[in-house]
């Protein structure tokens, strides 16, 4: 069974703004989250469903809800404000 994608507005608004080598390294890592939505480099993020996955120096946060893939941040992966973030959902 495919999973969708659900590909939230903010996380839409960070992949447009990055230059396109990094667009499609992000962009080809969440296409392959939906092959393998728990794949071995993911973590589950205490606290909440949340998992992360890391890709260059980004980092994607999502859920996987029954068939749907959620996206809901994508930014820096030294960048505290993506927890933060997580915490305010």
């Amino acid at each position: 069974m495919a999973l969708k994608l659900d590909f939230s507005g903010r996380a839409a608004d960070f992949t447009d703004s990055l230059p396109p080598k990094q667009f499609r390294q992000v962009i080809r890592k969440v296409f392959a989250l939906l092959e393998e939505p728990l794949p071995h480099d993911s973590q589950a993020l205490s606290g909440s469903h949340y998992r992360r996955a890391d890709v260059g120096e980004y980092r994607i946060i999502y859920a996987l809800e029954k068939d749907v893939l959620q996206v809901v941040i994508i930014g820096k992966r030294n960048d505290g404000e993506v927890y933060r973030d997580v915490k305010r959902l």
